[in-house]
């Protein structure tokens, strides 16, 4: 593989040694560098971007004419007239050939100039100095109000991080590719996790190498763009260069330095403290340990304009150990191993007709820790003693793939307006597999590694979207309107019978009680069948579900004059399996102090359908509380069980948006900050656990949960978006940001059903349905605050990067609740003084120093978490995660030491 990446590079790099080459540098009116800036040889497709520092280079013909554009800047062309070296300057204005993509379907709209807060991240630039290797992270700590937070032992949750906008879950949130919607994983975050009942889209199966730049909307937007969009929008536009080869090489690693004392306060025993008594028998001052290699190219397709773009990246990251207790010798972050590839292109055909197209595949072998079972001397006949004498600790892995593609035509019609005909198709797989495990009731006779089946999702989108803009009303109208149909499957597959079987006595699977004996071990207690760690998907829990829905939507913007813009969005959907809704949105800005200073806001109602997931997921499982494993049962909503627990069908989400706020330009300094309000009613939300024996007994668990409109929820907050860019002497610039978020999430009414003919109190019954335990999950989906410090400075050889991020407190209940939950309100009262975990504010800090040794080599040094700060520890063994501290945002794997090879030609 490493040669042939080499011969790749050779050769690609031989390809930009023929003809007039072209140097320059391209600055802001400040004289501050512009980092991706457009060039273009007018009449060809050959182009290039600026790099981080400003500076491009092209070959061009003789008498060639040079074409610039960048967001928010006009447009320039420039004849080359011989001169080896062209240095521009952009004017600030509206550029047309890049328009963001979300938030408005004005095709003169840029970031700067719309009605609502939209973010726009250079992701490429972010990850070439950071040493984040994933989408998420980078998110994680370039977006205001973007949350993701790492689970560990939380079995799939391990191998898909939940993220989230605003504090709302991770299906509230909209992703499109290219403005094209993207398709969610398949997963559904059901234990111990953040956005517990959700299934959210998985951006880390988007290469962060392949993306142009990030435009994050943080409003709602279900009027503009359907379902999921409550929180706001996140739109990944890919790279479409048409020269230039460039990648890089990204090596780093965990300390595992996490400080003594851990044993004297916990009183027992622990594994992995400063990296000795390690679970996998290694002492390592660092773990985790990663390598990324991403290559990009770009090359022309025809003369007219057409390109196409590829990205492959590779990715390899050890798994960390942080400090455990016996039951959970595994606490830490899951391995992974992936590929990805990206493609992007698009090919004119005439004048006014392109075709294009985009896509990807990404592969992902995971691997996390399950909870550990001790040996069966030791009282647990969990473990075959033949197999396990010491106990075991198995594995949960998975083969994540994901698919898409996306193929159109856009077209521009003689009467001016614009033709878009798309269709979108993408499906996620995700497929488990059990290692250094066994089926307890199979004995001796038990295999050690398991198929444990999985789950899917497909969803294929077909759309045609009109839109025109016409000068001449008033300041400038935008018109857009179109619809799209689109279906979606989701399914569940079995795995191996060894995985979900439970055996009898003669080691044949148990089919009838009747005339069966369960096979016992040598107490005479019943053995546990099913693979440990994660028991298989049965014949039982298959399900293949589909639906379809189709939305028609009209969306407007008006200049009223130059300062004053209005804009409003109505969308129609019907549903096959609810029903249908409609949604609207009105936003304005108005400009005052000579353009320097905008007020804008917002009024939206949007809508989240109940998904497939949520409706037919179902599964037996192994819920663990203080290291005992307890049968649990989710079941789907549309199970016999569901109903005679009283809880009823699924139905949408409906929500109310509201935001106000402003944003300033003059000299160097911008300010965006805006306030919101997300009322969201019929919240879809994983109960706690119902243990009705006459109803569960026969199932052959002890408790079971399920779906349901369970809270009405109202989220207030501030985003602050602050930078400031100034030149320092002949060459250097400084660059200061500061993001921030303060949010507030308040549970306004718990929607308790009426159980008839259950024996529970109406305390009881609130308790059981959402209580303090889960409330605190969904309120600490975000921290009340998240403020971020970025101070850089730059020189055409040199930069350096330092960020400062302080989370805020959060508090949550641990598992004490699962364990003896409460059955009247003054119990609950009197368990919150012991099972209240709380996480003291922790400020993070990143450094990055990097040097260019050439126009192509460049070199970046680092540390994220520079000080090894780690959550406050509660551990007292009932954590959400078994180990060193629940799940929170700012991570507990410690300090992370890396560095970079980037190379552009």
């Amino acid at each position: 593989m490493k040669h042939f990446y080499l011969v790749l590079l050779l050769f690609f790099s031989a390809q930009f040694a023929i003809g007039q080459t072209i140097n320059g540098t391209i600055t802001d009116p400040e004289g501050l560098p512009l980092p991706n800036v457009n060039i273009i040889e007018k009449g060809t497709s050959n182009g290039v971007t600026s790099d981080f520092d400003g500076n491009y280079s092209i070959n061009v013909n003789e008498n060639a004419t040079l074409i610039f554009s960048y967001v928010g800047y006009d447009t320039q062309e420039l004849d080359v007239n011989g001169q080896s070296s062209i240095n521009v300057t952009m004017a600030e204005g509206v550029g047309l050939d890049e328009v963001i993509l979300v938030g408005s379907r004005s095709p003169r709209r840029t970031a700067v100039d719309t009605a609502v807060p939209v973010d726009v991240l250079d992701v490429a630039g972010i990850a070439s100095i950071t040493g984040k290797v994933e989408v998420n992270e980078i998110l994680q700590y370039a977006a205001p109000s973007f949350n993701a937070s790492k689970q560990s032992g939380s079995d799939g949750a391990d191998h898909v991080v939940p993220a989230s906008l605003r504090g709302l879950g991770p299906d509230q949130t909209l992703v499109l590719i290219n403005g094209k919607r993207r398709h969610q994983s398949s997963l559904v975050n059901i234990f111990g996790t953040r956005g517990r009942g959700n299934s959210g889209t998985d951006l880390n199966a988007i290469p962060a190498s392949a993306i142009k730049r990030i435009e994050v909307l943080r409003d709602g937007a279900s009027a503009q763009y359907g379902s999921d969009a409550i929180a706001g929008v996140i739109n990944i536009v890919l790279k479409d260069n048409t020269e230039g080869f460039s990648g890089g090489l990204t090596y780093g690693a965990y300390s595992t330095a996490i400080g003594d004392g851990w044993e004297e306060k916990s009183g027992e025993t622990l594994y992995n403290v400063e990296g000795e008594n390690r679970l996998d028998g290694k002492d390592r001052k660092y773990d985790g340990e990663t390598v990324k290699i991403d290559l990009n190219y770009g090359a022309a397709l025809g003369k007219d304009g057409g390109f196409v773009n590829f990205t492959t990246e590779f990715l390899s990251k050890d798994n960390t150990l942080r400090p455990g207790f016996s039951w959970r010798k595994g606490y830490g972050s899951a391995g992974v191993d992936g590929f990805n590839f990206m493609i992007n292109a698009a090919v004119p055909v005439g004048d006014k007709t392109e075709v294009y197209a985009f896509g990807g595949r990404n592969f992902r072998d995971t691997d996390a820790y399950a909870f550990s079972r001790d040996s069966f001397d030791d009282g647990d006949n969990r473990s075959v003693p033949s197999l396990y004498p010491d106990g075991f600790t198995p594995r949960i892995t998975s083969n994540i793939t994901d698919v898409s593609v996306s193929a159109g035509v856009r077209h521009e019609m003689n009467n001016g307006w614009n033709a878009d005909f798309n269709n979108t198709y993408g499906k996620n797989n995700f497929h488990y597999y059990i290692k250094d495990s066994n089926n307890a009731s199979m004995q001796d006779a038990s295999p050690t590694d398991f198929d444990a089946g999985g789950h899917y999702l497909s969803q294929n989108t077909t759309g045609v979207d009109f839109n025109k803009y016409f000068e001449d009303v008033a300041a400038g109208l935008s018109i857009a309107f179109g619809m799209e149909y689109r279906t979606e499957n989701f399914g569940i597959f079995a795995g191996e019978v060894a995985s979900y079987a439970l055996y009898d006595d003669n080691g044949i699977p148990l089919t009838n009680p009747d005339t069966q004996t369960v096979a016992t071990d040598s107490n005479g207690d019943e053995l546990p069948g099913g693979s440990q760690g994660f028991p298989g998907y049965s014949p039982a829990n298959e399900i293949d579900r589909s639906r379809t829905n189709y939305g028609i939507y009209l969306d407007s913007e008006v200049n009223i004059s130059d300062d004053f813009l209005v804009a409003g969005a109505v969308r129609y959907e019907n549903y096959s399996d609810f029903g249908n809704t409609f949604n609207f949105k009105v936003a304005s800005r108005y400009k005052l102090l000579d353009d320097a200073l905008a007020i804008r806001g917002s009024v939206s109602t949007g809508f989240r359908a109940p998904s497939l997931a949520q409706l037919y997921y179902n599964l037996i499982f192994n819920n663990i509380v203080a290291g005992v494993s307890v049968p649990s049962l989710l079941s789907a909503n549309n199970s016999t069980v569901t109903k005679a627990f009283g809880i009823e069908s699924l139905k949408e989400e409906k929500a109310f948006n509201g935001s106000l706020g402003f944003t300033f330009s003059k000299s160097g300094f911008t300010a965006t900050i805006d306030g919101y309000l997300i009322n969201v009613d019929d919240r879809i939300i994983l109960t706690d656990n119902f243990t009705d024996q006459a109803i569960l007994g026969p199932l052959g668990v002890d408790a079971a949960q399920f779906f349901a409109n369970g809270v009405d929820t109202q989220t207030t907050g501030l985003d602050i978006v602050l930078s400031y860019k100034m030149s320092v002497g002949d060459n250097g610039n400084i660059n200061v940001g500061v993001i921030g978020n303060l949010n507030k999430l308040k549970i306004k009414n718990i929607n308790t059903p009426e159980f008839e003919g259950s024996s529970m109190t109406d305390e009881e019954a609130e308790l059981r349905f959402f209580g303090p335990f889960s409330q605190a999950y969904l309120e600490a989906a975000a921290p009340d605050y998240k403020f971020g410090l970025n101070l850089g400075y730059a020189t055409p050889k040199f930069n350096v990067l330092v960020s400062l991020t302080q989370f805020s407190e959060v508090v949550l209940q641990d598992f004490q609740w699962v364990d003896s939950p409460p059955v009247t309100f003054a119990e609950a009262d009197a368990l919150k003084l012991t099972a209240t975990d709380t996480y003291d504010a922790r400020t993070i800090v990143d450094l990055s120093l990097g040097y260019k040794f050439s126009k192509s080599i460049s070199l970046t040094l680092g540390a994220n978490n520079l000080f090894n700060k780690y959550p406050t520890s509660q551990f007292d063994g009932w954590t959400d995660q078994g180990g060193l501290a629940d799940s929170v945002q700012m991570g507990s794997d410690g300090r992370y030491i890396f560095t970079r090879l980037g190379f552009n030609f």
